[in-house]
């Protein structure tokens, strides 16, 4: 794709939308592989750790639901791109704050004066915490391409309009 990408653009000089869609398509595949990246961080944690659950108690409802959230993101993802759905793409973007306040609450589980799991949980629960939150910014990146490519008009970062 990044070969066709390129050559595109050498040999035929897109202008406007096809632009948008060649450089949109390049950002958009790096974040879904970048996606896949830390899905396998995610998974390898959970195989260091085995037979051993690598999410001790306190944090696994929290984890859990940090998962069923990734899935989710990713699935509407999956749709937006099938569709190109800017309006969709949309609501993705503007569903990061659900991903943002589990982050947080993760941090509240691990940092509890009667953490008793020690470093080693702690660290690992942190990073799943990292790799999901960093998963579903994807989600954010795609799904603000897709408003471009449809829109010509690239949405403001949410950090930026605070």
């Amino acid at each position: 794709m990044e070969h066709q990408a390129f050559s595109l653009l050498a040999l035929q000089a897109p202008v406007a939308h096809d632009l948008r869609f060649t450089v949109g398509g390049l950002h958009t595949a790096a974040s879904l592989q970048r996606m896949g990246g830390l899905a396998t961080h995610v998974a390898k944690i959970a195989r260091l750790r085995h037979p051993t659950p690598a999410v001790p108690p306190e944090a696994r409802p929290v984890i859990e639901d940090i998962g069923k959230t990734a899935v989710a993101r990713a699935t509407e993802t999956q749709v937006v791109l099938r569709h190109l759905d800017h309006e969709r793409a949309e609501m993705l973007v503007a569903a990061d704050t659900v991903m943002d306040e589990l982050h947080r609450r993760l941090f509240t589980v691990t940092q509890a004066p009667r953490w008793p799991h020690g470093v080693q949980a702690a660290v690992d629960v942190t990073l799943l915490g990292r790799f999901y939150e960093r998963f579903c910014d994807h989600t954010v990146d795609i799904g603000r391409r897709i408003i471009f490519l449809e829109t010509g008009q690239l949405p403001a970062r949410p950090e930026t309009l605070l």
